[in-house]
């Protein structure tokens, strides 16, 4: 195991969660009044709604079953499901919300580069962000490729081990990581770059779910009618 494999796979992992979680922290607290998406919709809704829906739908399933994937212990779901089939699983799953964010991902890409007002108001980093994300999106879809050439569940079970050691702390989880294939070491480098990157960008936006929707009481909005439509009030 190289050097490289070292600083990236056991170093990297912690210093990127560090400043993702008190860069977070920070930016909240100093700087609130940033903590947002940064909408561009009001400039141009050409292609808004479909690319933003598409893209957050995608997204947000893929982020859910990562999360699943890589950190559910194998002896939880051994008894319903074989590694194979898991890794099937994945792979199925993976591949359509991974489609249907590819497509929205790539209506949002082609609006800010090509619509004039929203180039004008974007930042350079909101650019990048939207194609490092693109980059990531495309690096993940590559893998379901590589991983159908080994249908074993083998590295699907290295790189579940690796996430398990990361999250708890422990040594050695560098090693399930250094023998599989680069789309795989280049996948998890590029997502702890975005989580890195996520204090200094509207990606912070992450952290402000609006679960509050899901239990708040409707909005009645009422048009306002003319007083002149139903004549002079008394």
């Amino acid at each position: 195991m190289s050097h490289v494999d070292t600083f990236a796979f056991q170093i990297y992992p912690y210093i990127a969660l560090a400043v993702f979680f008190i860069g977070s922290w920070a930016r909240f607290d100093r700087a609130m009044f940033t903590w947002r998406a940064g909408s561009s919709q009001l400039l141009s809704d050409k292609g808004m709604r479909w690319g933003s829906n598409l893209f957050h739908i995608g997204i947000l399933a893929i982020l859910a079953g990562h999360l699943v994937g890589l950190l559910t212990p194998h002896w939880v779901y051994e008894p319903f499901i074989t590694v194979p089939q898991k890794q099937l699983l994945a792979m199925v799953v993976g591949g359509a919300f991974g489609a249907v964010c590819l497509v929205g991902i790539s209506i949002l890409t082609l609006r800010r580069l090509t619509n004039p007002r929203v180039r004008a108001t974007g930042t350079f980093a909101d650019t990048a962000i939207l194609l490092l994300l693109f980059a990531q999106l495309l690096l993940g879809l590559y893998t379901i490729v590589e991983s159908s050439k080994h249908m074993d569940g083998g590295v699907m079970m290295a790189l579940a081990e690796w996430a398990q050691r990361i999250v708890t702390f422990r040594g050695g989880a560098a090693e399930f990581v250094a023998g599989v294939s680069w789309v795989y070491k280049a996948h998890i480098f590029l997502g702890l770059t975005l989580f890195l990157l996520t204090p200094f960008t509207r990606l912070v936006h992450v952290w402000s779910i609006p679960l509050s929707y899901l239990w708040r009481p409707y909005q009645v909005v009422r048009r306002r009618q003319s007083p002149l439509r139903y004549g002079p009030r008394a």
